[in-house]
Formats: C-alpha cells, structure tokens, sequence
C-alpha cells in the first residue's frame, strides 16, 4: 500500500525526531525474514528499550538529515530497517546481533555512533558494551577495591593472631 505524501512527511519527522534524541543506531537488511519472524524482532526491540522502523530508503535518507546518523545515509540501500537506541548505546546492536544469530536473513548494514559511521562488522563490538547498570557496577568494583583490601589488611594481623594461638592451644591439647 503506497504512502500518501503526508503520510510519508509524519513518518520522515517521526523517525527524525527519534534520530535527534538517540545515541546509536543501527540499519540492518531484513531480506528474507518472514512476517512472524519480524513480529518477533519488533518485539524483541520494543522489550529492550529500542525504536526500530522499516523505511523506504529515500525517506530514511531525508529522516536522517540535521541528526548525528546523517552519516549513514550512503549506506541506506536496499530493504533496510533502522534500529535507534535512546539510553543504552549498545542496546540496538544487541537486538540485531542476537536475532541474527537464529536468522541468518538478517544482516546488519551499518552502525553509527556518536556521529561517526562505523561498518557492520563493528556490530559485536557495540553489542558487547555494557549497560548503564553494568558499567556502573563495574566503576563501583573499582572504587570499593581499595577500600576492601584496606579492611583485609589491617584484619589480618588479628586473625593470624587468632590462628596461632588456636593451633598453640591444640597442639597443647595433644
């Protein structure tokens, strides 16, 4: 069903806006999928927090334009879809990386990231980003390491105290 022209110009600002207020995004082929399988995808998307559209390529190319993806718009070519993560970077890779695992239709085109485009073979490596709670995590390991092996430290000498006089207290015993 072909789109009207005010239909294309809504969906040209709504993919724009998206665009404007993301932090990656990722264009994939979805060639070959089927109708179930692209359910799956979108909700799959939906869950993890990502915006996914199916686009024609001219109107992508225009949505894209005064946004940090405009760099992406050579390589809209072809039954594309276009991926947009808000808050986790790595979210929108993640969500093409694991599907295509279970269809090899789906193939990723390119990726773009701060405004540098980056070429599908990058798709693990933005996957592999961890989360905010992740990362997070991480930066609270490293703060609270020192600390801990502070405590550690200046527990020892008591409990190796402790483990002596046990042992003495044993081998007494005996």
């Amino acid at each position: 069903m072909a789109l009207r022209l005010e239909d294309k110009k809504q969906l040209v600002k709504e993919v724009n806006a998206v665009a404007g207020e993301s932090v990656t995004a990722v264009a994939a082929e979805y060639r070959g999928l089927s109708v179930a399988e692209m359910t799956e995808l979108r909700k799959e998307a939906r869950n993890a927090g990502v915006y996914m559209r199916v686009v024609k390529n001219t109107l992508a190319r225009r949505a894209v334009v005064g946004t940090d993806f405009e760099c992406m718009q050579e390589t809209l070519k072809g039954p594309i879809l276009l991926a947009f993560a808000k808050d986790d970077p790595g979210a929108a890779a993640r969500v093409i990386k694991d599907f295509a695992k279970g269809h090899d239709a789906l193939q990723a085109v390119s990726l773009s990231a701060g405004g540098q485009l980056l070429p599908a073979t990058d798709l693990n490596r933005l996957a592999d980003l961890p989360t905010l709670d992740q990362a997070r995590a991480m930066l609270l390991g490293v703060m609270i390491a020192p600390m801990s092996k502070l405590v550690r430290t200046l527990a020892e000498p008591s409990g190796m105290l402790a483990r002596t006089l046990n042992a003495r207290g044993s081998q007494e015993a005996a």
